[in-house]
C-alpha cells in the first residue's frame, strides 16, 4: 500500500471506521453533539489568521464531525476540505454547509489514512479530537501523510486529548478527569463516557506522540497542555 496516497492494495491497513468510536456513528450522539461540545470555532479561525490564513488559503480539516470549526472558517479562505468518516455527521456537516451557503466547501467521506488529496499542497491542516481515534502507529502514518498534503511552511494545528503526566500520575489523574463528568446526557460528558474515552480509544501522551512530530517534519512553533494533563493544543509548521 501506498500510504501517502491511501490507496488500499494491501490488506494491513485498518478500517478507520471501525475505530471511529460507536458513538460517533450514532444519530442521536451526533443531533446532540453541538450542545455536549462546544469546538470554540471564532478563536481556533482567529488563531490560523494570525498565523497567515486568508483569503487565498486552501484548509482542510481531519474529523470535521458535526462542522464547527468548517463554517466558521469557510468565509474566511478560499477553499475548505472537511473529511470525517461518520456518515451521520457528514450528514449534519453537508446541512450546515447547505443552509448557509457555503459554495466553497468540499465535504469528504474518508479519514487521515484514506482521503487522498488531488488539489494543491494545503496552507493549513485543523484537527480537533480526531487523531486519539487511531492507534499510536497509525497516528505517526497520518501525520506523515498530513504532512505530505502541507506545502512547506504550513501549519497543522491539533488539538486533542493527549495526556501531558507521566506513568505514576496516571490513577490520580485518569481517576480526576472521569470525575468531572456532568449529569445532563444531553449537554454534558458523563463520567461513564469519560471512562469510555480513556478504555476504548487511543489517546496517547505527549511524551510519546512530540517525537512522531519531529519524525514527521513537523516543527512545534506552539504547545498548550491543560492544567489538568488531559488536553494539548499545538501549532505545527512544515519543515
Amino acid at each position: 500500500m501506498d500510504v501517502s496516497s491511501g490507496r488500499r492494495d494491501t490488506g494491513w491497513l485498518i478500517d478507520e471506521l471501525s475505530f471511529a468510536g460507536s458513538e460517533n456513528l450514532d444519530a442521536t450522539h451526533v443531533a446532540r453533539y453541538d450542545a455536549k461540545e462546544d469546538a470554540g470555532p471564532a478563536a481556533e479561525v482567529a488563531l490560523l489568521e494570525r498565523l497567515g490564513l486568508g483569503r487565498e488559503s486552501l484548509v482542510v480539516e481531519f474529523g470535521a464531525g458535526t462542522g464547527q470549526f468548517t463554517v466558521e472558517v469557510a468565509p474566511k479562505c478560499a477553499c475548505v476540505v472537511a473529511v470525517d468518516v461518520s456518515a451521520p455527521m457528514l450528514e449534519t456537516l453537508r446541512a450546515k454547509v447547505a443552509d448557509l451557503g457555503l459554495g466553497n466547501v468540499a465535504v469528504v467521506p474518508a479519514g487521515f489514512l484514506t482521503y487522498e488529496h488531488d488539489r494543491p499542497p494545503a496552507d493549513f491542516i485543523y484537527s480537533r479530537l480526531a487523531l486519539h481515534h487511531l492507534p499510536d502507529f497509525w497516528k505517526a502514518v497520518a501525520l506523515a501523510r498530513m504532512r505530505r498534503m502541507l506545502r512547506t511552511g504550513g501549519v497543522l494545528r491539533l488539538w486533542d486529548v493527549i495526556y501531558d503526566f507521566d506513568p505514576p500520575e496516571i490513577e490520580r489523574r485518569i481517576g480526576d478527569w472521569c470525575a468531572t463528568g456532568g449529569d445532563s446526557p444531553a449537554t454534558e460528558w458523563s463520567s461513564s463516557e469519560l471512562e469510555d474515552h480513556v478504555r476504548d480509544e487511543h489517546s496517547t501522551f505527549t511524551w510519546l506522540i512530540e517525537p512522531m512530530f519531529e519524525r514527521c517534519q513537523l516543527r512545534i512553533v506552539e504547545r498548550e497542555c491543560s492544567d489538568d494533563g488531559i488536553f494539548a493544543r499545538y501549532v505545527l509548521r512544515a519543515g
